[in-house]
């Protein structure tokens, strides 16, 4: 592994990579006014359906890409730092964006209780994705920790192309691998059922770790990763299984219960590598140079404001969602639809966070920085 290539990269922003979480972000708030303003069941929407197989995998992807630091002392003081700022960033603004969700949702003595049942879900109203991000922030954090500690502790250690931290986080992700698999093997383990497992949203911790940790390991393997994406082979290579892969899951069925989710999966990662190949290739497109890349740019680094903002800005269209269900197989219609209106929340939530930012506190402690540069995961 190249450091060298790695410590560029920090330096130098890679613009399509802000782009590409600009996207992300756009394909989320898409896939929520399909389902909540529209009213539509997402299952039935080919576009939808196939935007739910990489949205939220390669959102997490983007974080683990992002939370490797090639030049980083993960001493007791810089990671107590880095912890402490995570905590303020992603749980402050959680709580007060979910509570007041609930509140302006739900009739006043409903209040507590709907508050309650929130908690008490994996999803938390739609505010679980910070929760769970930081989670896997902290167990990263903690691993990284210890493997710091290890490294010191051993005098005259040998450099090795693998490190200790790669090659722990390479376990990491098998074994996260295969908790993941549980979830899909309902006969087999029932622990997802839990209550425990539901209120601390551990269950979709596990159904996206192993994303988070795939992005940190192609960021520490960047080099070697740009060579497989500039090979003759491997761009057709993940063509044909995103085809075959999500196919089958979509629309062919061909393996049944639990064994259903292989496909399912492999077509996930797929798709990601697909994409990230795709803004990588044409990053000219999304510089700042352009239209495109400026506004996803834009998008990409506010994905904070816009995570925690959208869902009060999303329209009750079901009206929609009827002439959607009447009309099935609309894919260029159900996807330009949607995101058209998605593009319009976006806009209202990005002109509410600048209303907000106008207060210094208010822009510390509601959205995580005190910089004009706000992100999930810088």
């Amino acid at each position: 592994m190249s450091n060298d290539c790695n410590s560029s990269m920090n330096r130098t922003r890679l613009q399509w990579l802000d782009a590409l979480r600009g996207f992300t972000m756009l394909m989320v708030v898409t896939n929520h006014v399909y389902g909540m303003g529209f009213v539509a069941d997402t299952k039935q929407s080919m576009f939808m359906s196939l935007c739910l197989l990489f949205r939220m995998p390669l959102f997490f992807f983007i974080s683990g890409f992002l939370a490797y630091k090639a030049h980083f002392e993960w001493n007791s003081t810089e990671t107590g730092r880095l912890i402490a700022k995570k905590l303020r960033v992603q749980v402050v603004p959680t709580l007060v964006f979910m509570t007041a969700f609930v509140a302006l949702t739900y009739k006043a003595r409903y209040f507590w209780e709907k508050l309650g049942e929130a908690w008490q879900s994996a999803t938390k109203d739609g505010y679980w994705f910070t929760l769970v991000l930081l989670q896997m922030f902290l167990v990263y954090y903690a691993l990284c920790g210890i493997c710091s500690l290890w490294k010191r502790s051993e005098k005259g250690a040998r450099a090795s192309r693998v490190t200790l931290t790669d090659g722990s986080l390479i376990f990491l992700f098998i074994l996260s691998l295969c908790a993941y698999a549980t979830l899909y093997m309902p006969s087999w383990f029932s622990w997802q059922k839990d209550e425990f497992w539901q209120v601390t949203s551990l269950t979709e911790f596990v159904r996206f770790f192993h994303f988070f940790l795939f992005g940190n390991l192609v960021h520490r393997f960047w080099p070697q990763v740009q060579k497989l994406f500039d090979s003759t082979w491997f761009f057709p290579l993940l063509i044909a299984l995103a085809f075959v892969c999500a196919g089958d899951y979509l629309k062919w069925h061909h393996l049944r219960l639990q064994w259903a989710n292989l496909p399912r999966t492999v077509s996930m990662y797929a798709l990601v590598m697909i994409i990230v190949a795709f803004f990588r290739n044409y990053s000219r497109w999304f510089s700042k140079e352009t239209r495109l890349g400026a506004t996803l740019q834009y998008m990409g680094v506010r994905t904070l404001d816009i995570y925690l903002l959208h869902y009060f800005f999303l329209p009750k269209l079901p009206d929609v969602g009827k002439w959607f269900k009447a009309h099935p197989q609309n894919f260029m219609l159900e996807g330009t639809s949607a995101i058209a209106v998605a593009l319009l929340v976006v806009a209202f939530c990005i002109l509410t966070s600048h209303i907000l930012r106008v207060s210094p506190f208010l822009k510390k402690w509601l959205f995580g920085r005190e910089n004009t540069s706000l992100t999930l995961n810088t």
